[in-house]
């Protein structure tokens, strides 16, 4: 009889290549960008000026920074990826790729999409994880971004 952990990486493993998990939809709002200009200090004024991002731009209005709609996969595999039974600790491991594909305006939703690429079990107390991952636009078909994210596991 397979334990809960081994079990939980042969489903990973099977899913490989395909959705493995969905997150829910975070809205993207200008508070919510403002706050990351904020915290990083990064006040261009297609994040933070409506007005002018809609004049100046063909974004028709203010968009998320790149890093912030990056920086949700977070909350994003948080709320959709089951944790592995008997983890203690995971960690962001960082990413082998990342690409920004379409701007995601202020007011839009995003969710996470999680497809499974590969698994390496160092040993019993310590598996890295890769994943495909896309941010997807609610009502458009091209994701705001397409990254190999790697993660760590630990028991």
């Amino acid at each position: 009889m397979l334990d809960e952990k081994t079990k939980w990486i042969e489903e990973f493993m099977r899913a490989k290549g395909s959705v493995f998990a969905q997150s829910s939809w975070y809205e993207m709002s200008q508070d919510r960008i403002n706050a990351f200009a904020e915290a990083t200090e990064d006040w261009q004024f297609i994040h933070i000026d409506p007005e002018r991002a809609q004049r100046e731009t063909s974004f028709g209005g203010t968009i998320a920074h790149g890093f912030l709609t990056l920086s949700m996969l977070a909350a994003m595999g948080g709320d959709c990826v089951p944790q592995i039974p008997g983890t203690r600790l995971s960690v962001n491991y960082g990413f082998d790729r990342v690409r920004f594909l379409s701007p995601v305006g202020a007011g839009a939703f995003i969710r996470g999409v999680f497809l499974p690429e590969d698994l390496v079990q160092k040993s019993d107390e310590e598996l890295t994880l890769y994943w495909d991952v896309n941010i997807e636009i609610r009502g458009q078909t091209k994701p705001a971004l397409a990254a190999r994210w790697v993660t760590k596991r630990y028991f």
